[in-house]
């Protein structure tokens, strides 16, 4: 099973992660699995850009984007060559590493 290596994140994993998924899973669904509770308020349903990560190692072993997660990310704070959002990204063969950017567009979080 791949590994997602999760860069520390003052908020939602001070220390940084390891955690395991089965290719297919997105990697915001394997985050939430491993109680790292990344903000996704449209709740996984590609209409916002809370869930974006930066995928700092593995992207080009995720699907290619579909044209409205790509739309997206140009909402997306801190947006790079290797954005994702994490609702979209599906775990394949390779382990990943991945960091949560800071902050996000919400004003307010979601409680979910």
């Amino acid at each position: 099973m791949p590994v997602i290596k999760i860069l520390p994140h003052a908020e939602y994993c001070p220390n940084g992660a390891e955690i395991t998924a089965p290719a297919g899973t997105s990697i915001c669904e394997a985050l939430l699995d491993n109680h790292i509770n990344i903000e996704h308020a449209c709740d996984m349903s590609a209409a916002c850009t809370t869930c974006h990560v930066v995928v700092r190692e593995g992207f080009k072993s995720l699907g290619e984007m579909e044209e409205t997660e790509e739309d997206l990310l140009d909402r997306a704070w801190g947006l790079e060559p290797n954005s994702r959002l994490s609702c979209q990204a599906f775990v394949a063969k390779s382990d990943l590493v991945i960091e949560i950017p800071r902050y996000t567009i919400n004003h307010a979080k979601e409680l979910h």
